[in-house]
């Protein structure tokens, strides 16, 4: 077995990890139940890939995330650091006397638990009397999401939630690379995140890398890097699969040009340090995902976590499923999955050969079309749409390099598209595209996304039980009303991670901002890079760094740091 470690830092990171999570709970617990759907029995995912086995004192078995979250102090509402599985309750005051004044104890209130997480642990119970029904849980998961504990369906351990102690500052203010650069140096706390990794690397057999979100719009960007050099340090034949994420609400316009300029060179830094420190990256975040092109079924509301950090969490889910398809048989295929590989196999596809380009972009779509006489009854590649922002459209790329991921697919009448079904309609919009890639891998599954309870409802009208597209056009249906997971039970999906040159506009951006703003002589954001304590020589290997990723997918572009001396 090749087991997966993850790693969540910063808040909308675990927002989509909460989701993510949901799905594989979800996934375990349709395994066991005698009435779920065959798919669901057959699905021949390893889940020990992502999980670990244990017990807790009392000798009670758990199976717990092999994830480490990281986040601020107080972000995990309800629930407690150490999980809810070990009822480990630190004692709130030392037994050893040093003062012998007068001691006072300033507690916060603790957060109450919403009625999601009142039914889930204590099922069976009544509240105030009355039973709590699904489409309360529903309403309350849509009106009164803060935190992503709020929505989260699955025990942690207690090596798993991580909050950053000394985070006193306002996360409003916790907005830029260079404030989160020092925070683990200060004190102990990089040192016992660095612990947490071991315990659960050094329990593998046989580790087949990290797949790493990071929310990368301000300070745990930097965070993050201080964790991703360790991993450097004491892992290093450990790959490392980085997704950079943010939310919509992270691209709020900013009110002055410092900020704003302040920002660019956030986004130029951060991405320049944190694509160093792993072997592919992958930037996931739109400005408005509800009026982008993968939305054309879906009902988001940016601003709203919950709602927007689910359609990622999708995404990422199902690029994770071929690195645990179970190996059955001689020749590793069967009738119920095909195109399985692990972590290391992927990147080494994608930014292991040809140009070597380390970024990648993220597409999906949600829910692709359903199959009919051997063909999807739409485009499916043209179905799928980039979750990476500042991607070019309609991009001839004849040295693209493609790994997609198909599952659940449905046929006619809402039965399921067999795996060589899938495989040879797939195949065939290949050969009529006028763009094909050079190297193309194909994993394709029968088990569906489950969608959980606490899924918000981000479905359309047009999106059926089994995530079937009706017939029905938007105007009849009143499409703007929004379907969840009672109605909604699971969907096909497909994704698809990309090396290709349409993340050309986002690297030069990128490098853009660090020239314009950083090299320059004179230029207005060299006081702020030095206040993050970046020195001259380190600006301009940023913009090496940055100079390369472009030179890498275009040739015949001149750009070097040195051209604007």
């Amino acid at each position: 077995m090749k087991e997966l470690v993850t790693f969540q830092v910063g808040s909308y990171a675990n927002f989509i990890g909460s989701h993510f999570w949901n799905f594989q709970d979800e996934l375990l617990g349709l395994l066991e139940d005698p009435q779920a759907h065959l798919v669901f029995k057959n699905q021949n995912l390893d889940m020990d890939v992502l999980y670990r086995t244990g017990e807790t004192q009392q000798g009670m078995p758990t199976y717990t995330p092999r994830m480490i979250s990281v986040d601020f102090q107080g972000s995990l509402g309800s629930m407690s650091s150490s999980g809810t599985l070990y009822n480990h309750n630190p004692s709130s005051s030392s037994r050893v006397a040093t003062w012998t004044g007068n001691v006072s104890t300033q507690a916060s209130e603790p957060h109450k638990k919403n009625l999601f997480l009142q039914r889930l642990y204590d099922e069976g119970q009544e509240t105030n009397g009355s039973e709590i029904l699904d489409t309360d849980v529903v309403k309350s998961l849509e009106d009164g999401v803060q935190f992503w504990t709020d929505f989260s369906k699955v025990h942690y351990h207690p090596q798993s939630l991580f909050e950053l102690n000394g985070s006193w500052m306002d996360p409003q203010e916790f907005n830029n690379y260079g404030i989160g650069r020092n925070t683990l140096s200060e004190g102990l706390q990089g040192d016992e995140i660095n612990e947490r990794l071991r315990f659960f690397i050094e329990e593998c057999d046989h580790v087949q890398g990290i797949q790493f979100m990071v929310d990368d719009s301000g300070g745990f960007s930097g965070v993050a890097a201080s964790l991703l050099e360790n991993i450097e340090d004491e892992y290093t034949n450990v790959p490392v699969l980085l997704y950079s994420v943010r939310s919509p609400n992270s691209y709020n316009n900013l009110t002055s040009r410092k900020l704003s300029i302040t920002r660019n060179l956030h986004d130029a830094v951060s991405f320049s340090a944190l694509s160093s420190l792993c072997k592919l990256i992958v930037p996931v975040g739109l400005p408005s995902l509800s009026e982008s092109r993968v939305s054309q079924y879906l009902n988001v509301e940016n601003e709203k976590p919950y709602q927007s950090s689910a359609v990622y969490a999708s995404a990422i889910h199902s690029i994770t499923i071929p690195f645990r398809m179970k190996k059955v048989g001689p020749t590793g295929e069967s009738s119920n999955e095909s195109g399985g590989m692990n972590l290391y196999e992927c990147i080494q596809m994608l930014a292991g050969q040809g140009r070597q380009n380390t970024v990648a972009v993220l597409d999906a779509a949600m829910p692709p079309p359903s199959m009919a006489g051997g063909r999807f009854q739409q485009p499916l590649l043209g179905n799928l749409q980039p979750l990476t922002p500042e991607t070019a459209h309609d991009v001839d790329d004849s040295q693209a390099i493609e790994s997609m991921i198909v599952h659940g697919a449905l046929g006619a009448g809402e039965h399921e598209a067999s795996v060589s079904e899938v495989s040879e309609a797939v195949e065939t919009e290949y050969e009529s595209t006028s763009s094909r890639p050079r190297f193309s891998h194909l994993s394709l599954s029968r088990c569906p996304l489950p969608i959980p309870l606490p899924f918000p409802s981000i479905f359309n009208n047009l999106v059926g039980r089994r995530g079937d597209l009706l017939l029905t056009t938007p105007t009849e249906s009143g499409s703007s009303s929004r379907r969840g997971s009672l109605d909604v039970h699971s969907i096909p999906m497909a994704a698809r991670l990309r090396s290709t040159t349409a993340v050309l506009p986002f690297l030069e951006n990128r490098l853009g901002y660090i020239r314009k703003f950083g090299i320059e002589r004179g230029s207005i954001g060299a006081s702020v890079l030095t206040s993050w304590g970046f020195g001259r020589e380190e600006v301009e290997e940023i913009g090496e760094n940055l100079s390369k990723m472009v030179l890498t997918l275009d040739p015949h572009q001149g750009y070097s740091s040195d051209d604007s001396e």
